[in-house]
Protein backbone atom coordinates (compact mmCIF):
# COMPACT_ATOMS: atom_id res chain seq x y z
CA UNK A 1 0.00 0.00 0.00
CA UNK A 2 1.29 3.44 -0.87
CA UNK A 3 1.34 6.30 1.65
CA UNK A 4 1.49 10.02 1.08
CA UNK A 5 3.38 11.88 3.82
CA UNK A 6 2.83 15.63 4.28
CA UNK A 7 6.04 17.49 3.54
CA UNK A 8 6.59 20.12 6.24
CA UNK A 9 9.30 22.47 7.41
CA UNK A 10 10.78 19.63 9.45
CA UNK A 11 12.94 18.87 6.40
CA UNK A 12 14.37 22.36 6.23
CA UNK A 13 16.46 22.27 9.43
CA UNK A 14 18.80 20.13 7.38
CA UNK A 15 19.76 23.39 5.68
CA UNK A 16 21.80 26.04 7.41
CA UNK A 17 19.54 28.54 9.27
CA UNK A 18 21.16 31.51 7.56
CA UNK A 19 20.30 30.05 4.14
CA UNK A 20 16.64 29.43 5.09
CA UNK A 21 16.30 32.99 6.35
CA UNK A 22 17.45 34.30 2.98
CA UNK A 23 14.77 32.39 1.09
CA UNK A 24 11.67 34.23 -0.05
CA UNK A 25 8.45 32.82 1.51
CA UNK A 26 7.01 32.16 -1.96
CA UNK A 27 10.17 30.30 -2.92
CA UNK A 28 9.92 28.18 0.23
CA UNK A 29 6.28 27.30 -0.57
CA UNK A 30 7.26 26.32 -4.12
CA UNK A 31 10.07 24.09 -2.81
CA UNK A 32 7.67 22.45 -0.38
CA UNK A 33 5.12 21.76 -3.15
CA UNK A 34 7.71 20.46 -5.61
CA UNK A 35 9.36 18.11 -3.14
CA UNK A 36 5.98 16.94 -1.85
CA UNK A 37 4.74 16.17 -5.37
CA UNK A 38 7.87 14.28 -6.26
CA UNK A 39 7.66 12.31 -3.04
CA UNK A 40 4.00 11.47 -3.64
CA UNK A 41 4.54 10.47 -7.28
CA UNK A 42 7.38 8.19 -6.33
CA UNK A 43 5.11 6.36 -3.90
CA UNK A 44 1.91 6.25 -6.04
CA UNK A 45 1.40 3.19 -8.24
CA UNK A 46 1.28 3.87 -11.97
CA UNK A 47 -1.94 3.05 -13.82
CA UNK A 48 -1.18 0.20 -16.25
CA UNK A 49 -1.36 1.17 -19.92
CA UNK A 50 -3.79 -0.98 -21.92
CA UNK A 51 -2.86 -2.52 -25.25
CA UNK A 52 -6.46 -3.33 -26.12
CA UNK A 53 -9.72 -1.53 -26.82
CA UNK A 54 -13.38 -2.48 -26.28
CA UNK A 55 -16.20 -2.20 -28.82
CA UNK A 56 -19.59 -2.45 -27.11
CA UNK A 57 -22.88 -3.09 -28.85
CA UNK A 58 -25.71 -1.34 -26.96
CA UNK A 59 -29.12 -2.97 -27.47
CA UNK A 60 -29.16 -6.43 -25.93
CA UNK A 61 -25.75 -5.93 -24.30
CA UNK A 62 -26.10 -2.82 -22.13
CA UNK A 63 -29.84 -2.11 -22.37
CA UNK A 64 -33.13 -3.70 -23.39
CA UNK A 65 -35.11 -0.82 -24.85
CA UNK A 66 -34.91 1.80 -22.08
CA UNK A 67 -34.09 -0.71 -19.34
CA UNK A 68 -30.50 -1.05 -18.13
CA UNK A 69 -29.22 -4.62 -18.01
CA UNK A 70 -27.88 -4.93 -14.41
CA UNK A 71 -24.62 -6.55 -15.53
CA UNK A 72 -23.77 -3.39 -17.52
CA UNK A 73 -23.58 -1.33 -14.33
CA UNK A 74 -21.22 -3.89 -12.80
CA UNK A 75 -19.06 -3.95 -15.93
CA UNK A 76 -18.61 -0.20 -16.16
CA UNK A 77 -17.70 0.16 -12.51
CA UNK A 78 -14.60 -1.85 -13.46
CA UNK A 79 -13.88 0.24 -16.55
CA UNK A 80 -13.55 3.67 -14.93
CA UNK A 81 -11.19 4.98 -12.26
CA UNK A 82 -12.05 7.06 -9.19
CA UNK A 83 -12.12 10.20 -11.36
CA UNK A 84 -14.62 8.70 -13.80
CA UNK A 85 -12.03 8.23 -16.57
CA UNK A 86 -11.96 5.04 -18.61
CA UNK A 87 -8.99 2.82 -17.83
CA UNK A 88 -9.12 1.34 -21.35
CA UNK A 89 -10.27 2.87 -24.68
CA UNK A 90 -14.00 2.22 -25.16
CA UNK A 91 -16.24 2.78 -28.19
CA UNK A 92 -19.96 2.09 -28.40
CA UNK A 93 -20.89 0.66 -31.80
CA UNK A 94 -24.63 0.59 -32.46
CA UNK A 95 -26.68 -0.05 -35.56
CA UNK A 96 -29.22 2.50 -34.38
CA UNK A 97 -29.48 5.47 -36.71
CA UNK A 98 -32.35 7.58 -35.41
CA UNK A 99 -30.37 10.22 -33.51
CA UNK A 100 -27.11 12.15 -33.39
CA UNK A 101 -23.96 10.73 -31.78
CA UNK A 102 -24.14 13.38 -29.04
CA UNK A 103 -27.72 12.41 -28.20
CA UNK A 104 -26.76 8.75 -27.88
CA UNK A 105 -23.70 9.67 -25.77
CA UNK A 106 -25.91 11.69 -23.40
CA UNK A 107 -28.35 8.78 -23.11
CA UNK A 108 -25.55 6.34 -22.31
CA UNK A 109 -24.00 8.71 -19.76
CA UNK A 110 -27.32 8.94 -17.96
CA UNK A 111 -28.06 5.20 -18.07
CA UNK A 112 -24.58 3.93 -17.19
CA UNK A 113 -23.64 6.70 -14.77
CA UNK A 114 -20.27 7.41 -16.41
CA UNK A 115 -19.25 10.37 -18.61
CA UNK A 116 -19.33 9.42 -22.30
CA UNK A 117 -18.51 11.75 -25.20
CA UNK A 118 -19.80 11.68 -28.77
CA UNK A 119 -16.30 10.64 -29.90
CA UNK A 120 -16.93 7.31 -28.16
CA UNK A 121 -20.10 6.57 -30.13
CA UNK A 122 -20.55 5.16 -33.63
CA UNK A 123 -24.05 5.19 -35.07
CA UNK A 124 -24.83 3.13 -38.17
CA UNK A 125 -24.66 6.33 -40.23
CA UNK A 126 -21.33 7.59 -38.83
CA UNK A 127 -19.19 6.20 -41.73
CA UNK A 128 -21.19 8.38 -44.15
CA UNK A 129 -18.73 11.14 -43.22
CA UNK A 130 -16.23 9.39 -45.49
CA UNK A 131 -18.52 9.46 -48.57
CA UNK A 132 -17.65 13.01 -49.53
CA UNK A 133 -18.42 12.54 -53.22
CA UNK A 134 -22.14 12.47 -52.29
CA UNK A 135 -22.13 15.37 -49.83
CA UNK A 136 -22.90 18.01 -52.48
CA UNK A 137 -25.52 15.93 -54.30
CA UNK A 138 -29.27 16.19 -53.73
CA UNK A 139 -30.10 13.11 -51.63
CA UNK A 140 -33.37 11.59 -50.44
CA UNK A 141 -33.15 10.33 -46.84
CA UNK A 142 -35.35 7.73 -45.15
CA UNK A 143 -35.57 6.82 -41.48
CA UNK A 144 -36.96 8.32 -38.30
CA UNK A 145 -35.85 10.91 -35.82
CA UNK A 146 -34.22 14.19 -36.92
CA UNK A 147 -33.18 12.82 -40.34
CA UNK A 148 -32.40 16.24 -41.84
CA UNK A 149 -30.20 17.17 -38.87
CA UNK A 150 -28.46 13.78 -38.96
CA UNK A 151 -27.78 14.17 -42.69
CA UNK A 152 -26.35 17.64 -42.14
CA UNK A 153 -24.21 16.37 -39.25
CA UNK A 154 -22.51 13.71 -41.40
CA UNK A 155 -21.83 16.16 -44.24
CA UNK A 156 -24.77 16.27 -46.67
CA UNK A 157 -25.67 19.75 -47.84
CA UNK A 158 -28.76 19.25 -50.06
CA UNK A 159 -31.26 16.90 -48.42
CA UNK A 160 -34.88 15.93 -49.12
CA UNK A 161 -36.94 13.84 -46.69
CA UNK A 162 -39.73 11.38 -47.43
CA UNK A 163 -42.21 13.81 -45.82
CA UNK A 164 -41.07 16.56 -48.19
CA UNK A 165 -41.69 14.25 -51.15
CA UNK A 166 -45.19 13.21 -50.07
CA UNK A 167 -46.14 16.82 -49.31
CA UNK A 168 -44.99 17.90 -52.76
CA UNK A 169 -46.52 14.88 -54.53
CA UNK A 170 -49.63 13.93 -52.49
CA UNK A 171 -50.91 11.52 -55.18
CA UNK A 172 -47.96 9.19 -54.70
CA UNK A 173 -48.87 8.03 -51.16
CA UNK A 174 -52.05 6.01 -51.74
CA UNK A 175 -52.04 2.93 -49.48
CA UNK A 176 -53.71 4.59 -46.48
CA UNK A 177 -57.16 5.68 -47.67
CA UNK A 178 -57.38 8.26 -44.90
CA UNK A 179 -54.27 10.02 -46.21
CA UNK A 180 -55.32 10.16 -49.83
CA UNK A 181 -56.06 13.70 -51.10
CA UNK A 182 -59.78 14.45 -51.22
CA UNK A 183 -59.51 16.38 -54.46
CA UNK A 184 -57.29 15.91 -57.52
CA UNK A 185 -54.06 17.76 -57.07
CA UNK A 186 -50.87 18.54 -58.90
CA UNK A 187 -47.34 18.78 -57.47
CA UNK A 188 -47.21 21.64 -54.98
CA UNK A 189 -43.49 22.23 -55.23
CA UNK A 190 -41.07 21.14 -57.90
CA UNK A 191 -38.34 19.46 -55.91
CA UNK A 192 -34.85 19.33 -57.40
CA UNK A 193 -33.82 16.16 -59.18
CA UNK A 194 -32.77 13.57 -56.62
CA UNK A 195 -29.28 12.17 -57.26
CA UNK A 196 -28.90 9.53 -54.53
CA UNK A 197 -30.87 7.76 -51.79
CA UNK A 198 -29.65 7.31 -48.22
CA UNK A 199 -31.43 4.90 -45.86
CA UNK A 200 -30.65 5.69 -42.20
CA UNK A 201 -32.88 3.11 -40.54
CA UNK A 202 -36.37 1.64 -40.35
CA UNK A 203 -39.04 4.29 -40.97
CA UNK A 204 -42.40 4.62 -39.22
CA UNK A 205 -44.73 4.17 -42.23
CA UNK A 206 -43.19 1.39 -44.25
CA UNK A 207 -45.78 1.49 -47.04
CA UNK A 208 -45.14 5.20 -47.66
CA UNK A 209 -41.36 4.88 -47.61
CA UNK A 210 -41.30 1.74 -49.78
CA UNK A 211 -43.57 3.36 -52.36
CA UNK A 212 -41.73 6.68 -52.58
CA UNK A 213 -38.24 5.16 -52.60
CA UNK A 214 -39.28 2.85 -55.45
CA UNK A 215 -40.77 5.87 -57.25
CA UNK A 216 -37.49 7.77 -56.93
CA UNK A 217 -35.41 4.81 -58.13
CA UNK A 218 -37.68 4.04 -61.11
CA UNK A 219 -37.91 7.68 -62.24
CA UNK A 220 -34.17 8.21 -61.76
CA UNK A 221 -34.89 11.00 -59.31
CA UNK A 222 -37.41 12.94 -61.42
CA UNK A 223 -40.84 12.36 -59.84
CA UNK A 224 -42.61 14.30 -62.59
CA UNK A 225 -41.98 11.40 -64.97
CA UNK A 226 -43.49 7.87 -65.06
CA UNK A 227 -41.62 4.73 -64.03
CA UNK A 228 -38.88 3.43 -66.29
CA UNK A 229 -38.66 -0.19 -65.20
CA UNK A 230 -35.82 -1.01 -67.60
CA UNK A 231 -33.60 1.93 -66.65
CA UNK A 232 -30.39 0.51 -65.22
CA UNK A 233 -28.32 1.26 -63.31
CA UNK A 234 -30.56 3.00 -60.81
CA UNK A 235 -29.54 5.93 -58.60
CA UNK A 236 -26.79 5.33 -56.02
CA UNK A 237 -28.26 3.76 -52.88
CA UNK A 238 -26.47 3.89 -49.50
CA UNK A 239 -27.94 1.91 -46.60
CA UNK A 240 -27.13 1.95 -42.89
CA UNK A 241 -28.03 -0.79 -40.40
CA UNK A 242 -28.63 -4.28 -41.80
CA UNK A 243 -30.05 -5.82 -38.60
CA UNK A 244 -32.88 -8.17 -39.51
CA UNK A 245 -34.02 -8.05 -35.87
CA UNK A 246 -33.04 -6.34 -32.64
CA UNK A 247 -33.85 -6.81 -28.96
CA UNK A 248 -36.01 -4.42 -26.93
CA UNK A 249 -38.20 -5.06 -23.87
CA UNK A 250 -40.33 -7.71 -25.61
CA UNK A 251 -39.62 -11.40 -25.05
CA UNK A 252 -38.73 -11.90 -28.71
CA UNK A 253 -36.67 -9.81 -31.17
CA UNK A 254 -38.36 -7.04 -33.19
CA UNK A 255 -38.06 -6.17 -36.90
CA UNK A 256 -35.02 -4.07 -37.73
CA UNK A 257 -33.93 -2.05 -40.76
CA UNK A 258 -32.66 -5.24 -42.36
CA UNK A 259 -36.27 -6.42 -42.61
CA UNK A 260 -37.21 -3.16 -44.33
CA UNK A 261 -34.33 -3.70 -46.80
CA UNK A 262 -35.61 -7.21 -47.55
CA UNK A 263 -38.96 -5.69 -48.48
CA UNK A 264 -37.40 -2.97 -50.65
CA UNK A 265 -35.08 -5.41 -52.45
CA UNK A 266 -37.86 -7.86 -53.24
CA UNK A 267 -40.32 -5.21 -54.42
CA UNK A 268 -37.70 -3.72 -56.73
CA UNK A 269 -36.79 -7.10 -58.20
CA UNK A 270 -40.45 -8.10 -58.58
CA UNK A 271 -41.13 -4.94 -60.59
CA UNK A 272 -37.94 -4.76 -62.66
CA UNK A 273 -36.69 -8.35 -62.76
CA UNK A 274 -33.19 -7.26 -61.64
CA UNK A 275 -31.48 -6.98 -58.26
CA UNK A 276 -31.36 -3.77 -56.30
CA UNK A 277 -27.73 -2.64 -56.01
CA UNK A 278 -26.07 -0.75 -53.15
CA UNK A 279 -23.32 1.79 -53.46
CA UNK A 280 -22.40 0.89 -49.87
CA UNK A 281 -23.78 -0.90 -46.82
CA UNK A 282 -22.87 0.55 -43.42
CA UNK A 283 -23.30 -0.39 -39.82
CA UNK A 284 -22.38 -3.79 -38.47
CA UNK A 285 -21.23 -6.15 -39.94
CA UNK A 286 -19.65 -3.82 -42.54
CA UNK A 287 -15.87 -3.57 -42.13
CA UNK A 288 -16.16 0.18 -42.75
CA UNK A 289 -17.82 0.51 -39.34
CA UNK A 290 -15.12 -1.51 -37.56
CA UNK A 291 -12.33 0.45 -39.21
CA UNK A 292 -14.00 3.67 -38.11
CA UNK A 293 -14.30 2.26 -34.56
CA UNK A 294 -10.62 1.28 -34.53
CA UNK A 295 -9.65 4.83 -35.46
CA UNK A 296 -11.63 6.19 -32.49
CA UNK A 297 -9.93 3.70 -30.17
CA UNK A 298 -6.54 4.97 -31.36
CA UNK A 299 -7.64 8.58 -30.86
CA UNK A 300 -8.60 7.90 -27.24
CA UNK A 301 -5.24 6.28 -26.53
CA UNK A 302 -3.49 9.30 -28.07
CA UNK A 303 -5.53 11.76 -25.99
CA UNK A 304 -4.65 9.88 -22.82
CA UNK A 305 -0.98 9.85 -23.89
CA UNK A 306 -0.79 6.08 -23.67
CA UNK A 307 2.39 5.26 -25.53
CA UNK A 308 1.79 1.55 -26.14
CA UNK A 309 0.00 0.80 -29.44
CA UNK A 310 -3.49 -0.72 -29.25
CA UNK A 311 -3.01 -4.12 -30.89
CA UNK A 312 -6.15 -6.01 -29.83
CA UNK A 313 -9.83 -5.17 -30.15
CA UNK A 314 -12.64 -6.99 -28.35
CA UNK A 315 -16.14 -6.71 -29.84
CA UNK A 316 -18.94 -7.56 -27.40
CA UNK A 317 -22.38 -8.17 -28.90
CA UNK A 318 -25.60 -10.19 -28.76
CA UNK A 319 -26.26 -10.84 -32.45
CA UNK A 320 -24.44 -13.57 -34.37
CA UNK A 321 -25.32 -12.11 -37.76
CA UNK A 322 -24.08 -8.57 -37.09
CA UNK A 323 -21.84 -8.26 -34.01
CA UNK A 324 -20.06 -11.60 -34.30
CA UNK A 325 -20.01 -11.78 -38.11
CA UNK A 326 -18.67 -8.22 -38.36
CA UNK A 327 -15.98 -8.62 -35.70
CA UNK A 328 -14.78 -11.91 -37.19
CA UNK A 329 -14.72 -10.46 -40.70
CA UNK A 330 -12.69 -7.46 -39.52
CA UNK A 331 -10.37 -9.84 -37.68
CA UNK A 332 -9.86 -11.72 -40.94
CA UNK A 333 -8.93 -8.46 -42.66
CA UNK A 334 -6.49 -7.52 -39.87
CA UNK A 335 -4.83 -10.94 -39.96
CA UNK A 336 -4.42 -10.82 -43.75
CA UNK A 337 -3.06 -7.29 -43.58
CA UNK A 338 -0.59 -8.20 -40.82
CA UNK A 339 0.54 -11.27 -42.75
CA UNK A 340 0.97 -9.56 -46.10
CA UNK A 341 1.81 -6.00 -44.94
CA UNK A 342 -0.37 -4.88 -47.80
CA UNK A 343 -3.22 -2.37 -47.27
CA UNK A 344 -4.90 -3.59 -50.46
CA UNK A 345 -5.65 -6.88 -48.71
CA UNK A 346 -8.83 -5.08 -47.61
CA UNK A 347 -10.27 -5.93 -51.02
CA UNK A 348 -10.08 -9.60 -50.07
CA UNK A 349 -12.35 -8.94 -47.11
CA UNK A 350 -14.90 -7.34 -49.39
CA UNK A 351 -14.66 -10.40 -51.63
CA UNK A 352 -15.36 -12.63 -48.63
CA UNK A 353 -18.81 -11.06 -48.33
CA UNK A 354 -19.75 -12.21 -51.80
CA UNK A 355 -20.31 -8.65 -52.97
CA UNK A 356 -18.45 -5.37 -53.31
CA UNK A 357 -21.52 -3.58 -51.94
CA UNK A 358 -20.08 -3.61 -48.46
CA UNK A 359 -17.29 -1.32 -49.61
CA UNK A 360 -17.48 1.93 -51.58
CA UNK A 361 -16.14 1.72 -55.12
CA UNK A 362 -13.04 -0.24 -56.03
CA UNK A 363 -9.67 -0.87 -54.41
CA UNK A 364 -8.19 2.51 -55.31
CA UNK A 365 -11.17 4.38 -53.88
CA UNK A 366 -11.07 2.30 -50.69
CA UNK A 367 -7.40 3.06 -50.16
CA UNK A 368 -7.66 6.76 -50.98
CA UNK A 369 -10.75 7.17 -48.80
CA UNK A 370 -9.25 5.47 -45.77
CA UNK A 371 -5.87 7.13 -46.17
CA UNK A 372 -7.43 10.58 -46.43
CA UNK A 373 -9.99 10.12 -43.65
CA UNK A 374 -8.46 7.53 -41.32
CA UNK A 375 -4.99 6.23 -40.60
CA UNK A 376 -4.38 2.59 -41.38
CA UNK A 377 -5.15 0.34 -38.38
CA UNK A 378 -2.61 -0.43 -35.67
CA UNK A 379 -4.66 -3.35 -34.32
CA UNK A 380 -3.73 -6.85 -35.42
CA UNK A 381 -6.79 -8.70 -34.08
CA UNK A 382 -10.51 -8.20 -33.36
CA UNK A 383 -11.91 -10.87 -31.05
CA UNK A 384 -15.64 -11.54 -30.76
CA UNK A 385 -17.54 -12.19 -27.53
CA UNK A 386 -21.22 -13.19 -27.56
CA UNK A 387 -23.48 -12.38 -24.60
CA UNK A 388 -26.77 -14.14 -23.87
CA UNK A 389 -28.85 -11.11 -22.83
CA UNK A 390 -30.19 -10.01 -26.23
CA UNK A 391 -31.01 -11.46 -29.64
CA UNK A 392 -28.99 -14.57 -28.88
CA UNK A 393 -30.27 -16.31 -25.77
CA UNK A 394 -29.99 -20.08 -25.30
CA UNK A 395 -32.46 -19.90 -22.37
CA UNK A 396 -30.16 -22.20 -20.45
CA UNK A 397 -26.83 -22.20 -18.73
CA UNK A 398 -23.98 -21.58 -21.14
CA UNK A 399 -22.48 -25.00 -22.01
CA UNK A 400 -18.76 -25.57 -21.74
CA UNK A 401 -18.63 -26.43 -25.44
CA UNK A 402 -19.32 -23.11 -27.19
CA UNK A 403 -20.02 -24.79 -30.56
CA UNK A 404 -23.05 -26.60 -29.09
CA UNK A 405 -24.56 -23.21 -28.26
CA UNK A 406 -24.72 -22.16 -31.92
CA UNK A 407 -28.05 -23.38 -33.24
CA UNK A 408 -28.44 -20.91 -36.12
CA UNK A 409 -29.26 -22.85 -39.30
CA UNK A 410 -30.83 -19.95 -41.23
CA UNK A 411 -28.63 -17.03 -42.27
CA UNK A 412 -30.22 -13.82 -41.00
CA UNK A 413 -27.49 -11.61 -42.44
CA UNK A 414 -27.96 -9.29 -45.37
CA UNK A 415 -28.42 -10.64 -48.88
CA UNK A 416 -25.06 -9.26 -50.02
CA UNK A 417 -23.06 -10.97 -47.27
CA UNK A 418 -22.20 -14.57 -48.00
CA UNK A 419 -22.88 -17.05 -45.21
CA UNK A 420 -19.68 -18.44 -43.75
CA UNK A 421 -20.05 -20.61 -40.63
CA UNK A 422 -16.63 -19.49 -39.39
CA UNK A 423 -17.76 -15.85 -39.34
CA UNK A 424 -20.71 -16.51 -37.02
CA UNK A 425 -18.66 -18.55 -34.55
CA UNK A 426 -17.90 -16.33 -31.52
CA UNK A 427 -14.51 -16.44 -29.90
CA UNK A 428 -16.24 -16.77 -26.52
CA UNK A 429 -19.80 -17.08 -25.22
CA UNK A 430 -20.54 -15.58 -21.79
CA UNK A 431 -23.64 -14.92 -19.75
CA UNK A 432 -23.51 -11.12 -19.82
CA UNK A 433 -21.32 -8.07 -20.35
CA UNK A 434 -19.87 -8.17 -16.81
CA UNK A 435 -18.51 -11.65 -17.48
CA UNK A 436 -17.19 -10.41 -20.84
CA UNK A 437 -15.16 -7.64 -19.17
CA UNK A 438 -13.80 -10.07 -16.57
CA UNK A 439 -12.77 -12.47 -19.33
CA UNK A 440 -10.99 -9.73 -21.30
CA UNK A 441 -9.08 -8.46 -18.26
CA UNK A 442 -8.04 -12.03 -17.51
CA UNK A 443 -6.89 -12.69 -21.07
CA UNK A 444 -4.97 -9.42 -21.22
CA UNK A 445 -3.58 -9.85 -17.68
CA UNK A 446 -4.86 -6.34 -17.05
CA UNK A 447 -5.36 -5.26 -13.44
CA UNK A 448 -6.57 -1.65 -13.16
CA UNK A 449 -5.49 0.24 -10.05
Amino acid sequence: MSHRFPFTFTFFPLLKPTFVQLLDPVCISFMQLTLSNRFSLSLSPLQPQPRFGLLFDIDGVLVRGRMLIPAAKVAFEKLVDSQGRFVVPVVFVTNAGNCLRQTKADQLSHILGVPITHDQVIMSHSPLRMFKKFHDKCVLVSGQGPVLEIADNVGFKNVISIDMVRESYPLLDMVDHNRRPKLPSSPLVNLPKIEAVVLFGEPVRWETNLQLIIDVLLTHGNLNTPHQTHAVPHLPLLACNMDLMWMAEANSPRFGHGTFLVCLENIYKKITGVDLKYEALMGKPSELTYHFAESLIRSQALQRQWELPITSLYAIGDNLMTDIYGANMYNRFLEERAARKNPKAVAKVAAATGSSAAMPGGEEEIDSMWESELALPSATSCKSILVCTGVYNPNAEVPSDASRCIKETVFHGHRDFRFDPALVEPGHIVKDVAEAVDLIFQQEKFVPQ
